[in-house]
C-alpha cells in the first residue's frame, strides 16, 4: 500500500503479510520497494512456512523467491485490498487533504502502524 507524508516525493511502502486460508494480517514493515525493505519482511516472516507469495511484478522478489513460489497476479489479492480499504477508512493520517495528514516520517509511521496494531492484531493497549 502506498502513502506519503509531507508532499508525494516522500513517499511510504506498507508491505502486508497475511496468511491467504484465514485471512489473517501476519505482519506489516514501512519502507520502500526496494531489496533491503523486503529482506526485512522476510526476516520478519522467517519463523513462518510461506508456501505461495500473491503480489505484484516488483522486481526485488523475483530476486528472493523462486517460480514456484512467487504468483505476479491480481487474482488472489481480494483479502488484502480489503484490509487497504478497512486502514483507509480507520486512520485519519493516510487521507491526503485531512487535518491530521502526517508531516513527519517517523510520526506517519507511528500512527499508522498504532492503528495496525490495535485493528489487524489485538493490540488494545492503546485503550485501557
Amino acid at each position: 500500500m502506498w502513502s506519503f507524508y509531507r508532499e508525494k516525493k516522500h513517499q511510504i511502502w506498507l508491505c502486508w503479510a497475511i496468511d491467504h486460508d484465514t485471512g489473517e494480517a501476519v505482519t506489516f514493515w514501512f519502507g520502500t520497494r526496494e531489496h533491503g525493505n523486503l529482506d526485512k519482511l522476510l526476516e520478519l516472516l522467517s519463523p513462518l512456512n510461506i508456501g505461495k507469495v500473491y503480489t505484484d511484478g516488483n522486481y526485488a522478489y523475483y530476486e528472493r523467491f523462486d517460480s514456484d513460489t512467487l504468483i505476479v497476479s491480481k487474482q488472489n489479492t481480494q483479502q488484502i485490498e480489503r484490509k487497504h480499504l478497512s486502514l483507509l477508512t480507520w486512520c485519519s493520517r493516510l487521507v491526503r487533504k485531512g487535518i491530521r495528514f502526517s508531516k513527519a516520517e517517523q510520526m506517519h509511521k507511528i500512527c499508522v502502524g498504532m492503528v495496525i496494531n490495535f485493528w489487524f492484531f489485538g493490540w488494545n493497549w492503546i485503550v485501557q
